[in-house]
């Protein structure tokens, strides 16, 4: 079926070879002479014409020549060069949002080696400012890349904290950790590449009833800790049993597992549709939520599992 534009009266009847060419001339009695002209075969309108805007002639068409050859010659524009999200955008962004991540867990383990006393107001720091933050960042309609990298300055001064004490009682804890981690991402990234994961419509839904009720179970935890409600080291977590830690971590484990799920999803979804380059900062905050908080699960259940051995 043909371009259905060419169908229309748009265009004049020159592109058409099957239709003749008519022209009028009045001779000196005052009659009139139609005469008609047929184009040749099998040449084209651009051909008999010459295309819009190029000169005829030996160095008019040698400089059209020139010019589609320059035209077509250049590169094709890439997303970037669109002002669209890529993947290497996402990935420059990520990194320079995990810098930050590093800078503050560097603040914190450096203030753990000359003042241990200032490390526990850095984890609370960490966690009510991540908290916050990260809550702002989730609900806002335009990325902001002030607050995501101050979030990423409060999840290092948190995990830096944190990593520090758990080092101090379990040597090579955080190497473990570290390794895990890179494990678990790795493993998910290659089976989403593959094609064997992806996020659907109803796992969400029951990913975000499960991440709710365990944001809930968190602060609940934390307000006990606060209070001296438990003594145990991760609060409620093992105060009755760490089988019921390690139950809760592997929980989280999976809910940590599943949003990088999520984020590879989005960011796959982004780039294919040709979102614009500055919501590469939105992918580059959900993946840093999700590597630091699968960090901090698997963390703390390494340190549960050499609790248990000690």
């Amino acid at each position: 079926m043909s371009n259905p534009i060419f169908n229309t009266q748009a265009f004049p009847d020159q592109f058409n070879e099957n239709k003749r060419q008519r022209s009028f001339t009045l001779n000196g009695q005052g009659h009139v002479t139609e005469n008609t002209q047929y184009p040749a075969q099998g040449q084209t309108y651009a051909q008999q014409h010459g295309m819009p805007g190029q000169q005829t002639g030996q160095y008019g068409q040698q400089a059209g020549a020139e010019q589609l050859h320059q035209m077509y010659g250049q590169p094709s524009p890439s997303g970037q060069d669109m002002g669209r999200m890529t993947f290497d955008d996402v990935i420059r962004k990520t990194l320079i949002s995990f810098v930050v991540v590093m800078l503050g867990a560097g603040v914190s383990v450096t203030a753990g080696v000359t003042a241990p006393a200032v490390l526990y107001p850095l984890m609370l720091v960490g966690v009510f400012g991540g908290l916050i933050l990260g809550l702002v960042n989730a609900f806002k309609r335009e990325p902001n890349v002030a607050l995501i990298l101050a979030y990423s300055l409060t999840q290092g001064l948190f995990i830096g904290a944190f990593s520090f004490i758990l080092e101090m009682q379990f040597p090579g804890i955080v190497v473990q950790a570290v390794v895990a981690t890179l494990i678990v991402f790795g493993t998910i990234l290659a089976l989403f590449k593959s094609g064997k994961v992806r996020a659907t419509p109803k796992l969400t839904k029951m990913f975000m009833v499960a991440a709710t009720a365990y944001l809930i179970f968190c602060l609940v935890n934390l307000g006990f800790m606060l209070l001296g409600g438990t003594s145990s080291m991760f609060g409620l977590r093992t105060e009755f049993s760490p089988w019921i830690g390690l139950a809760i971590g592997a929980l989280a484990i999976l809910l940590a597992t599943y949003s990088l799920v999520m984020d590879f999803t989005n960011i796959d979804e982004g780039v294919k549709a040709g979102v614009a380059q500055r919501y590469g900062w939105s992918a580059a905050f959900g993946l840093t939520v999700s590597i630091v908080w699968l960090y901090i699960e698997i963390l703390r259940i390494i340190a549960i599992i050499r609790s248990m051995g000690d």
